[in-house]
């Protein structure tokens, strides 16, 4: 079992509302409402990630997330995931708060640009990094924003907004001790759930 599902299944009530934005194939949104019984709805677009979700019998809409979320009215769901997707997006701050303008809390996932073999690979070679996270050569990477957990952590404190849960895994979805100590050197992908209300864990170990 993927880390991130049982993460998102721990995090959403039995019986909540849900917006999956970028919501690929529709694993995530289908293993919420198997194990946890929401309803909501799945944002992709992609024609062939659309037909996989209507195969699931999931509800999803096609639409482009850099036209935002003014299709949907303030407060409409409890909980709204963006997975791997919030470095694609011209403006993710923007879609950060619409997110959490939706919905209760937001759930979001980003490659770490500063896991140290990114690092290592940018000082040793010279060159902008690949790896499973990062597959794109610098030419042809749909990636325009990308970012570190630093870097979120400080886009959180400017937005008044509160880190509920922080968490950093490798590809295979495993998580360590060194990545818990330390997410930016160690964590490859940044799991965050994120609210404008509650206690914030940042600077303290999760």
């Amino acid at each position: 079992m993927r880390l991130d599902l049982l993460m998102a299944e721990s995090w959403v009530r039995a019986g909540s509302s849900v917006l999956d934005l970028g919501c690929g194939d529709g694993t995530l949104l289908d293993h919420l409402r198997r194990t946890r019984q929401v309803h909501g709805y799945g944002i992709e677009i992609d024609t062939d990630q659309i037909q996989r979700c209507v195969a699931r019998g999931l509800n999803v809409i096609q639409h482009d997330l850099n036209e935002g979320l003014t299709r949907f009215r303030d407060g409409s769901f409890d909980t709204v995931f963006l997975t791997m997707a919030l470095q694609v997006l011209r403006h993710p701050d923007h879609l950060l708060m619409d997110m959490l303008r939706v919905g209760r809390e937001a759930v979001v996932t980003f490659p770490n640009f500063a896991y140290w073999r990114s690092r290592f690979y940018l000082a040793g070679r010279g060159r902008m990094p690949m790896s499973k996270a990062l597959p794109y050569h610098w030419y042809d990477t749909p990636n325009i924003h990308l970012c570190t957990f630093y870097d979120f952590d400080a886009l959180c404190r400017d937005k008044g907004i509160t880190i509920l849960n922080r968490f950093s895994v490798n590809q295979e979805q495993d998580s360590g001790r060194l990545m818990r100590w330390l997410p930016n050197l160690f964590g490859e992908i940044a799991i965050y759930r994120v609210s404008l209300h509650g206690k914030d864990i940042v600077g303290r170990n999760e």
